[in-house]
């Protein structure tokens, strides 16, 4: 079987977020066998596919090193990225049969040139927390303000504190059991400095689920989506996630219960497994 190794939401090679992508099965594979590769690949996520009678609709699953996520966006592009690009499906949208529900897909030509993807999501809006116990310790830094939605959210007060963090993850991982995804995973995020090409400036970091820090999190704007649209009175928001070396973009626009993400894959890598997947 083959697998690419492909970065979404990235400005080129080398930017982005990794994603490993396994060709579409016929049947599901044992959930300990996909953990176990996920595991082997060492990336945030390993995507998963799964055939239907539909050549528009797939089965998805996403798996961190450590867990079956229950929502990934970066994932779901590059899935939708290999489909398009390296299977050649032609198909005006993909529909992903996920935990989160059906899932879209389109191709898009994107403002800056190029072709791109757009992913509808159910939207996230957080809720306002009087404050959460060792968060300001874990982080480094003193947020202004926290929310609540699948993660946890600081805002801070600029985008140098967000840059400039170095958070205790051993201590973080017990932080934020407030967030309907549980504690240790945490999005910190402040508006952009002035003269930025984006608006929000933010970082992820999520040890509870193998992550030390994400390079660029989909499922993290289906939260900062509405909570900035209400904050700056936008529907569409340019987004900018600051993992150190690399940095990923997100063009975002706030559609209620949904949330269109659009951004660009780049395939890095084609490989081979070597092993034969264990069935259920």
């Amino acid at each position: 079987m083959r697998q690419w190794t492909i970065d979404a939401f990235a400005s080129g090679p080398f930017k982005g977020n990794p994603a490993c992508v396994v060709e579409p099965f016929e049947a599901w594979p044992d959930a300990a066998w996909m953990q176990a590769l996920a595991a082997e690949n060492n990336q945030a996520e390993t995507a998963f596919l799964l055939k239907t009678a539909d050549p528009a609709r797939f089965g998805l699953r996403w798996f961190t090193p450590a867990i079956e996520a229950p929502l990934c966006g970066h994932a779901t592009l590059a899935s939708a990225h290999a489909l398009f690009q390296e299977l050649g499906v032609d198909v005006p949208l993909l529909t992903f049969d996920t935990l989160s529900g059906d899932l879209t897909v389109r191709r898009l030509l994107m403002d800056e040139g190029g072709e791109g993807l757009e992913m509808d999501f159910p939207a996230d809006p957080p809720r306002r927390l009087a404050g959460v116990e060792g968060l300001a310790e874990a982080l480094g830094a003193e947020p202004l303000e926290v929310w609540a939605g699948m993660y946890l959210v600081a805002v801070l007060k600029d985008e140098a504190t967000v840059r400039g963090l170095a958070p205790d993850l051993a201590a973080l991982r017990a932080v934020g059991g407030e967030a309907s995804g549980g504690p240790g995973q945490v999005i910190a995020v402040a508006p952009a400095d002035p003269g930025r090409p984006y608006a929000v400036v933010s970082r992820f970091f999520a040890p509870a689920a193998g992550i030390p820090e994400d390079p660029t999190t989909g499922s993290a704007h289906c939260i900062l989506t509405p909570l900035y649209g209400d904050k700056l009175g936008a529907a569409t928001l340019r987004f900018h996630q600051a993992y150190p070396g690399r940095g990923g973009d997100l063009d975002c626009e706030n559609h209620g219960a949904r949330v269109l993400l659009r951004g660009r894959g780049f395939t890095m890598v084609e490989s081979r497994l070597r092993v034969e997947p264990a069935l259920r």
